[in-house]
């Protein structure tokens, strides 16, 4: 097993443990304050719970090799967990606007202030330690699913931060009406973010390119053309939810023979490769300076 997917297990297995203790504690708060706004929390972290065993899953999924059936492995289930995730995150929100509505319509009580105010307050400080953890670590192994769960988690801190205020302002102020009211803000918050995450879900799904690795991609191949005075067309690049696909039409002399074309588009392929530094598969037509324009029905970008 690589160093890779076992920092990826351990990440995932971690955020499915604070998951598990988190909800915990929020019933134990939600049932002890009668508050709203933990109660939302709460739910939050009911949905997040079920996103995250999708995940972990769905990662062990990633990881399998292809198949007679999938040609090109099964990658882009990562891209499926982060929608499921943006959609679960949504739901929540949803969830949550109901109750505040509910006790906007049916009256505030709350119980125990300083029980709630602890333990929202504690959830919301180790969530934010494991969101930053879970979005660094799919950004260095480049897994859109577990940075998807990291902002999840995040979504979770700003949920808590918006209860703490909430508690803290009806002690200050005894209204207890801000309890509604700030999880109702919350709700639009978090339903914001998981839009985004089933907005990069389908650009994922749709192989929309990443225009920041897309650019570093075509500077090194620019480079790495010209200083041998040859020339390319057809670049296309798509990241998969793990492996990273280019594919290019290399243009070289007429007079140069197979095993000399054969070696520069391995090295111009391995150089591209090495630049990702994840897993990546670089595809290179190599063709006649002769035949550079003509363009095939197939070949169209």
């Amino acid at each position: 097993m690589s160093r890779t997917i076992r920092i990826q297990n351990a990440t995932m297995s971690l955020s499915l443990v604070v998951a598990i203790l988190l909800l915990a504690g929020k019933v134990i708060g939600a049932v002890l304050t009668g508050s709203s706004a933990i109660y939302s929390d709460a739910a939050e972290s009911v949905v997040h719970l079920f996103a995250v065993i999708f995940a972990v899953w769905a990662l062990r999924l990633a990881r399998k090799p292809a198949d007679d059936s999938h040609h090109y492995g099964h990658d882009k289930i990562s891209f499926i967990s982060a929608g499921f995730e943006g959609a679960m995150i949504s739901a929540a929100a949803f969830l949550i606007l109901y109750e505040a509505v509910k006790q906007l319509v049916f009256g505030v009580t709350i119980h125990n202030l300083n029980i709630g105010l602890w333990i929202t307050s504690s959830a919301a400080i180790t969530n934010l330690a494991l969101g930053l953890i879970l979005i660094r670590v799919g950004k260095k192994t480049s897994s859109p699913l577990i940075s998807a769960n990291g902002i999840h988690v995040l979504t979770d801190v700003w949920t808590s931060i918006a209860v703490v205020v909430g508690l803290l302002l009806i002690r200050y102020t005894g209204w207890l009406w801000w309890d509604p009211i700030v999880a109702a803000v919350a709700a639009l918050n978090i339903l914001r973010i998981g839009f985004k995450l089933i907005r990069q879900s389908l650009g994922g799904l749709l192989d929309e390119a990443d225009p920041e690795v897309e650019a570093l991609i075509r500077r090194h191949l620019d480079t790495a053309v010209s200083e041998k005075n040859l020339s390319y067309h057809n670049f296309r690049y798509r990241h998969s939810g793990h492996s990273h696909w280019v594919e290019f039409h290399l243009v070289l002399p007429n007079e140069m023979n197979l095993n000399e074309a054969h070696h520069l588009a391995t090295e111009i392929e391995s150089g591209i490769a090495s630049l990702i530094g994840f897993d990546c598969r670089v595809i290179s037509h190599i063709e006649p300076r002769s035949a550079e324009n003509e363009v095939k029905p197939w070949e169209k970008p």
